[in-house]
């Protein structure tokens, strides 16, 4: 593990747990630090429990702490804090650790958890927009961040498949007639839209997808093969855009409300069986502890409706149920935007109640804001209509080809295409992860495709550039490993503290569902090589030794923004 701030951690908890008193736990919150290279203030916060000096308490915990081998000066500076000084001997080891690992040093978790993560869903019939984005690329970094540190990840897209819209659109697709249904890809919106039109236009329309929705309930066979045929030409769609966005979704993932309608009774059941299903107007709720409606008053979770109808609690309810149950997952990550959060909170909280999570359950809402136009409201076409996901990847795509072909003219068009591909998709979802995912962000084109900034083709292009230093150099892109740098120069060594923090920036990132973390990790550690580039010759350095040495850390950045990007599902060219 090239963790520093772990291995601090481990040498200076000893030395914390000395100074204070028995039941006083007393972690020492490591983090950067621009005096040093790092800094514990975990004396602060153990003088308020020992009512002692903060600066007291440090200098008991430097002659407390057994640093000498890994640092060389530890201070006590200002109300508390300790700034650590690593030796340059530890910090070569430690970056050697990295260069000799597959991994670059990054421990898998022990133990292993297996993660379900729940994202995307879109709706059957209909055409992802720019709404299903965030959901899409959040939850697709979560899923390759866990998967990376070594646990078991079930990607659960739970798509709109059920339910009275479908009455609708499975009558309207027997009246248009399965040949001429405008069911090809990209038109999942016009039929909808002409089915929805005759359904608030027409009575008797309306009259016969009401009976339709029995029937698809009830389990009539023709009924639900025409379902089925909605179904696969929108899985088949839904796959082109994810295919062109370049995530880890497949059909294999789909995870349908349609799978649990046979589950809702058995749910009710056994709510009912445990005692917590009440009767308020007819329908049959839970009544979490907490939740009050805007006159105060109890706030129901609608389980089964008055007329014998099961909502999204009930679906969600045996959902997670089965996730728990049968997948056995220990750790649960929905996907889905704030608006939702009300709804998830009193969905965790009956499952609770239930027993069917518990507290070596870690499920949690990961919630993120809306994407906005100019105006600073939600993005939407001129004609005001939601704007399609295709459409949004499609342009950014082509807005990359005309930059790679302006500043690469003598490229082949087949190398345009895939370099432009690489940083027009990856210039969405980087705008995207690289924001804090709670907040909304204004979606602009000519920051986002910057070559400058925190932006993926500032990134992709960082990467490039040591690619072409190794060709230029004839070593065909690899060092021998391992090799232990020597660090003698400032910049040098600022580069390998920032390499360094790779694993820290990781696992803040899954741990906190944050992939924006990573995104400046990144962005700092590029910044930091360009530094290094400037001030330190590579290829003309003053001997072989030196040159061999700051080889390798070029090779290593270049891994660490390869896999970095790659856990971001971004793509990190060669050339560009």
């Amino acid at each position: 593990m090239a963790n520093p701030i772990e291995i601090l951690t481990r040498r200076l908890e000893p030395a914390f747990a000395a100074v204070a008193t028995p039941g006083v736990p007393a972690p020492p919150a490591l983090r950067r630090s621009d005096r040093a290279d790092y800094q514990a203030d975990g004396a602060l916060a153990l003088a308020r429990l020992l009512r002692r000096s903060p600066r007291d308490i440090a200098s008991d915990v430097v002659k407390a702490a057994d640093l000498g081998d890994l640092c060389e000066s530890v201070e006590v500076s200002g109300p508390g804090f300790i700034n650590l000084t690593l030796r340059t001997e530890t910090l070569a080891t430690l970056i050697g650790r990295m260069v000799a690992d597959e991994r670059l040093d990054v421990a898998a978790d022990t133990p292993a958890e297996i993660v379900v993560v729940d994202y995307s869903a879109p709706n059957v019939a209909k055409e992802m927009h720019v709404g299903h984005l965030r959901s899409t690329v959040i939850g697709d970094a979560i899923t390759r961040l866990y998967d990376f540190l070594g646990n078991h990840v079930i990607r659960q897209n739970h798509l709109g498949d059920w339910g009275t819209p479908f009455g609708m659109l499975v009558e309207h697709l027997t009246e248009v007639g399965e040949a001429d249904a405008t069911l090809s890809q990209g038109d999942l919106t016009a039929f909808y839209q002409q089915a929805r039109h005759k359904f608030d236009t027409d009575e008797a329309f309306k009259e016969r997808s009401r009976r339709r929705v029995v029937a698809l309930q009830s389990g009539d066979p023709e009924t639900l093969r025409l379902w089925g045929v909605l179904y696969d030409h929108s899985s088949r769609y839904f796959q082109y855009v994810y295919e062109r966005l370049g995530v880890l979704l497949t059909p294999a993932d789909d995870d349908g409300e349609s799978r649990y309608n046979p589950m809702l009774p058995s749910v009710v059941d056994e709510l009912d069986a445990l005692g917590l299903l009440e009767i308020s107007e007819g329908a049959q709720c839970v009544f979490p502890p907490g939740f009050t409606n805007r006159q105060g008053e109890p706030l129901p979770m609608i389980v089964r409706k008055a007329d014998g109808g099961y909502g999204y609690a009930a679906t969600d309810l045996a959902c997670i149920r089965m996730r728990a149950r049968e997948f056995g997952a220990t750790r649960m990550a929905y996907v889905v935007g704030t608006p939702q959060r009300e709804h998830f909170q009193m969905v965790f909280a009956v499952a609770r109640m239930a027993g069917w999570i518990t507290d070596k359950h870690d499920v949690r809402h990961v919630e993120f804001g809306s994407v906005l136009g100019p105006d600073r409201k939600v993005l939407r076409t001129r004609s005001g209509e939601s704007v399609k996901l295709i459409d949004l990847l499609d342009e950014g795509v082509e807005r990359a080809a005309a930059q790679v072909r302006s500043k690469l003219p003598d490229l082949d068009e087949p190398s345009v295409a895939a370099v432009a591909t690489a940083v027009g998709i990856g210039a969405i979802k980087y705008a995207d992860l690289s924001s804090d995912r709670v907040k909304d962000y204004v979606f602009d084109w000519d920051r986002m495709l910057s070559f400058d900034g925190n932006t993926a083709p500032y990134l992709q292009y960082a990467h490039t550039r040591i690619r072409s230093i190794f060709r230029r150099a004839g070593e065909g892109g690899t060092v021998a490993y391992p090799y232990v740098p020597r660090l003698t120069e400032p910049a040098e060594r600022t580069l390998a503290l920032a390499l360094l923090g790779f694993e820290e920036a990781v696992r803040a990132s899954a741990e906190r569902y944050q992939p924006h973390r990573l995104c400046g990790y990144l962005y700092e550690l590029a910044t930091v090589f360009t530094t290094f580039y400037e001030t330190c010759p590579v290829l003309r350095a003053g001997d072989a030794q030196t040159r061999a040495s700051r080889l390798t850390l070029c090779d290593l950045t270049a891994r660490v923004l390869n896999t970095g990007l790659g856990l971001l599902g971004i793509d990190a060219p060669d050339r560009m």
